[in-house]
């Protein structure tokens, strides 16, 4: 694997759970994500989690929730936006925030790191911050290729995986 400083993985969809938002206390890994999280963590490959969770905004659930979660699944750290889609904050994929926000506090470059989604705007933030794109079926990840194609074909993602496992597994042989 060439020089990848880091792996940022988004969370319902990609690594458990289905396209909605299950909030933590209810979320659930897919049986194999805790096996491919050490599999990349055993890569000495840096780990994030990156996502979208406007419920944090309404109440439903705190950050501080969600970080829990994650750092528990193994993540080397967790970046969230807690804004509603509607609050036009540049945290909130397809903004880049939470990638610039990792890059500052790692030291990265965003060239060297991998994105991990089932959605167009995992791709999106993806392809604005140079980032290798891999999109999982999983998830809304059939959804998006259906329903964002032309989006998809201008972005050019490096991989289009069946889930989890095939994802790492591509990434780990190229």
């Amino acid at each position: 694997m060439k020089n990848i400083e880091a792996v940022f993985l988004d969370r319902d969809g990609t690594i458990g759970g289905d396209s909605t938002i299950h909030y933590p206390g209810e979320f659930k890994l897919f049986p194999y994500s805790a096996s491919e999280i050490n599999r990349l963590k055993k890569s000495r490959i840096q780990l994030f989690s990156f996502t979208n969770q406007p419920g944090i905004s309404k109440g439903v659930a705190t950050i501080d929730d969600f970080q829990r979660e994650l750092t528990g699944f193994g993540f080397d750290d967790v970046y969230i936006c807690p804004h509603h889609p509607h609050e036009g904050c540049p945290c909130r994929k397809p903004d880049i925030g939470m990638l610039s926000e990792a890059q500052k506090d790692h030291n990265l470059n965003l060239e060297n790191c991998v994105v991990i989604g089932d959605r167009w705007t995992d791709m999106l933030a993806a392809a604005k911050a140079g980032c290798i794109k891999i999109l999982v079926r999983t998830g809304a990840g059939e959804v998006s290729l259906r329903d964002h194609h032309h989006e998809m074909e201008k972005l050019s993602i490096d991989y289009i995986a069946e889930d989890l496992p095939d994802a790492v597994h591509w990434l780990m042989q190229n």
